[in-house]
């Protein structure tokens, strides 16, 4: 082969091969082709048919409706009043601080905001009484009934619920005998506490349980 045409030759390879390139070029610049669309696209749908309505299953008995009085007179028997207000006036003396309860687990309940009545009788001595009347719940009678024998309390039922007492003899200072004792009683929605020293009516707890839950 000559000169020339081996150099026209060289030119055509050279061509083809810038050809062949451009082509690879053009080719990678080509955008991917847009992926059909499903004839049927897969959608998650929300059920929105409301549900059948259930009755909640009562899992506990439901609360009495204990109505708090409103004024100590209310929480006794016309007897039991008048003989109070004889033996050891006057009811709710300001001066009279004794709390209805020494036991911690009680007092969390008495001042935790439950609805309270307080009545108080006699002067501030070493001789008087002091009672709550506090609304409480199942939880809180279940939590007091287990907190009272632990604490010493003798426990027996009165009525629909359950009395607790306690009593301790001791000896002051000045050498004085005396009497102290609590006397709770749990009912259906409420807790009846009383403290006492020295001043402990036959009947007193058993009256206001009379009185309050019939």
């Amino acid at each position: 082969m000559g000169t020339v045409q081996q150099s026209r030759a060289k030119r055509v390879a050279v061509g083809c091969v810038a050809l062949i390139a451009l082509v690879v070029v053009v080719s990678g610049c080509r955008p991917e082709p847009a992926a059909t669309p499903s004839s049927s696209p897969s959608i998650t749908m929300k059920d929105t048919t409301p549900s059948p309505s259930v009755s909640p299953i009562e899992t506990q008995k439901p609360q009495a409706d204990f109505e708090l009085p409103t004024a100590c007179e209310e929480i006794y028997s016309d007897a039991m009043l008048a003989s109070l207000q004889s033996a050891n006036p006057p009811l709710n003396d300001p001066g009279v601080t004794m709390l209805s309860t020494e036991n911690a687990d009680l007092l969390e309940i008495i001042h935790g905001g439950a609805p309270t009545l307080r009545c108080s009788w006699g002067q501030p001595s070493e001789y008087g009484l002091a009672t709550n009347v506090t609304v409480i719940d199942d939880d809180q009678a279940a939590a007091i009934l287990t907190a009272l024998p632990a604490a010493g309390f003798g426990c027996e039922a009165l009525g629909d619920g359950t009395v607790c007492r306690i009593e301790q003899k001791g000896v002051t200072l000045d050498d004085k005998e005396y009497t102290r004792g609590e006397t709770h009683y749990v009912g259906d929605g409420a807790v009846v506490t009383t403290a006492w020293i020295n001043f402990a009516p036959d009947g007193y707890t058993e009256d206001v349980v009379a009185t309050l839950f019939g």
